[in-house]
């Protein structure tokens, strides 16, 4: 494993994952909100953003934590290892609340409203972005592909990998 995607559902804890991981494997960790969103919560030109996403998964080693659909192919193909958490709804609300108001690495702002938007992406993400992935998984299953359905089950993982 020198080249990691972590994709789920927003509030999953693919950030979370992401730290842990590149702690216990020493690779380095990209997160694509830092590479998509400015701290006033404006989104760089789309094409600086897939320009500086191609030149990072052209590195040897990474481990990239995020979803961005239409940026998915571009690093399954370069990847040898996608992560993917498959959690309940519940699971994924609970994620964004617990995260609100607290200062995160992987965002270059602190979320301190519900963002009503974003809160209906997560509640249609299994009928809208779901379909996608479990489609591209077939597609790159020559891929290492490890599929999380718990915390539990990703905590476990981050134990044995000691």
């Amino acid at each position: 494993m020198k080249r990691i995607m972590i994709i789920g559902c927003p509030g999953s804890g693919k950030s979370t994952l992401a730290r842990a991981l590149a702690a216990k494997t020493r690779l380095p960790l990209y997160c694509l909100d830092m590479m998509y969103w400015n701290p006033d919560r404006t989104t760089k030109p789309k094409e600086e953003f897939r320009a500086a996403l191609r030149e990072t998964v052209k590195l040897p080693e990474w481990i990239i934590d995020g979803n961005y659909g239409s940026t998915l192919e571009l690093r399954m193909e370069a990847c040898d290892t996608i992560i993917f958490l498959d959690y309940p709804l519940e699971v994924c609300l609970s994620g964004v609340e617990e995260r609100r108001g607290k200062p995160r690495a992987d965002m270059p702002w602190v979320e301190t409203e519900p963002d009503l938007e974003f809160i209906e992406f997560i509640k249609k993400f299994n009928e809208e972005s779901k379909p996608k992935i479990v489609g591209l998984l077939e597609q790159y299953k020559n891929k290492n592909i490890i599929v999380f359905t718990s915390r539990a089950d990703a905590d476990e993982y981050l134990r044995r990998l000691s």
